[in-house]
């Protein structure tokens, strides 16, 4: 359980009228100890740690509630309850040194975690969000040059920021449109509005997107990606089989079943968050784009209306006169009717008169020829290329329908007694140890696969790898 022993009150601190600066202190904390401006010699005593505080509590708020607390006589009083209240509920620490009889005020993994994610959300800190899909490519491409497993754990992460890092940034223009639409609404705010906008597609819109849709591009990377991943499959047996058992051994939580694979598992999944990416996110991040761009196009637009309008106040001229007496209004209306009363006029000039000869229009040919139907050696040509693409197309169900047959009413097979009497046939058997796999085995086809003896005396292979096929669980016919 989560909320149990020293955090089954976790967040009690962000609550109530102080929890702004209760934030405030954690992040400035965090900056203390995990920034560049981090002293990694030593931990933070107590003082240190209310100076600290002390400091954040100067540039965060009280905000309004009915919190129990009552008022502190000053910021370093308030700076030790806040640092009682954290300890006691789990964001920090208390370790006693045994020598020097001293406390330091470190983070608890839990409270460090949580946090990062508030510093994150302040936006402070620098985070490159836009090379996952290179590092996704990196770290396979080293994993299939020195066979380290770490690479490939690092590929799997790296592809799942991919899918967060596009919702970030969808979300994070919806959250900005709202709030330009929110902010010129009122027009004391236009000048910030139209600033915090320029700002926003200067500094953050155009360089982060532009990488993602150019050099990050999941569409430019996913054919590298696949080809590697393709690579890694073909490897040899052996050296599959030593990076299956260290990651077993390094990543015991990924096992889901002692028979399905965790290579192909990972591999399996960066697959499908790179077509999820390229098929849905990326559109998804298209049309985001494209809506914050109305929106702009339409706050530009009304900023321009409104700076216009500011030398043209007729509510407020209209307000003015209605303060007016009756004599004053009709002196201030005859002199505006004698200042607009005069009439003024000017002579074109020829020069300036010219008759414009219109463009000739252009003859475009628009008729439409009907093509010949193709000759007997093109026809012929075209029928053998269909042919071919079907003698050697192989899929799932085929080789399931082919292991079916070969069982006939048992179990167990060796693949040396598998039958050839097609192409289709010899194409199935060349590939049937892929029926082991975990997508057949998520579709309800289980097939357990034991090497045993190389095949040599065949007609068809100089030598093959032998295996005995056991299915275990077949949905669409039988369970065993």
């Amino acid at each position: 359980m989560f909320f149990s022993d020293d955090r089954s009150q976790l967040f009690r601190p962000l609550t109530g009228k102080y929890r702004e600066q209760v934030v405030e202190c954690l992040r400035l904390l965090h900056e203390r100890l995990y920034s560049s401006q981090a002293d990694y010699g030593e931990s933070l005593k107590r003082d240190q740690v209310l100076d600290v505080f002390v400091e954040a509590l100067e540039r965060a708020p009280v905000l309004e509630g009915n919190d129990d607390v009552g008022r502190f006589s000053g910021n370093r009083e308030q700076a030790g309850w806040i640092l009682n209240s954290l300890v006691e509920h789990g964001w920090l620490k208390r370790d006693k040194d045994e020598a020097s009889f001293q406390s330091t005020y470190p983070f608890s993994r839990t409270g460090r975690l949580f946090t990062q994610t508030l510093v994150e959300v302040d936006g402070r800190s620098v985070r490159t969000r836009h090379r996952n899909t290179r590092n996704t490519l990196n770290s396979l491409v080293a994993f299939l040059d020195r066979g380290e497993v770490y690479d490939l754990i690092d590929a799997h992460e790296h592809s799942e920021r991919i899918i967060s890092d596009f919702s970030d940034i969808i979300a994070e223009l919806e959250e900005r449109k709202r709030e330009l639409v929110k902010e010129v609404e009122a027009q004391q705010l236009v000048q910030q509005a139209s600033d915090q906008f320029f700002d926003f597609m200067e500094k953050r819109f155009q360089p982060d997107v532009a990488v993602r849709m150019s050099a990050d591009s999941v569409e430019k990377h996913r054919d590298r990606i696949q080809s590697t991943i393709d690579k890694i499959r073909n490897r040899p047996k052996a050296w599959k089989k030593n990076a299956e058992l260290e990651l077993r051994r390094l990543a015991p939580e990924l096992i889901i079943s002692q028979e399905s694979s965790v290579l192909f598992q990972l591999l399996d999944s960066i697959e499908t968050r790179m077509r999820n990416a390229a098929e849905i996110m990326l559109p998804a991040l298209r049309r985001a784009l494209q809506g914050f761009t109305r929106r702009a196009k339409i706050i530009i637009q009304q900023l321009s209306y409104l700076h216009n309008q500011q030398h043209s106040d007729l509510v407020g001229l209209c307000r003015k006169l209605s303060d007016l007496d009756e004599t004053d209004f009709q002196r201030s209306m005859e002199t505006a009717g004698n200042a607009m009363a005069g009439v003024s006029f000017g002579l074109i000039d020829p020069a300036q008169v010219l008759l414009r000869e219109r463009a000739p229009k252009r003859m475009v040919q628009s008729q439409i020829h009907e093509l010949d139907a193709p000759d007997d050696q093109t026809r012929r040509e075209l029928a053998v290329q269909q042919l071919l693409e079907k003698a050697f197309n192989i899929n799932g169900g085929a080789m399931r329908d082919y292991l079916r047959n070969a069982l006939d009413a048992g179990n167990h097979i060796d693949s040396r007694n598998l039958p050839i009497n097609s192409a289709t046939d010899l194409l199935a058997l060349s590939h049937i140890i892929e029926l082991g796999g975990a997508d057949h085995c998520a579709a309800g086809f289980k097939l357990r696969i034991e090497p045993s003896e190389p095949i040599t005396d065949e007609h068809y292979f100089d030598r093959r790898d032998g295996f005995l096929l056991t299915l275990e669980q077949d949905d669409n016919h039988r369970t065993t």
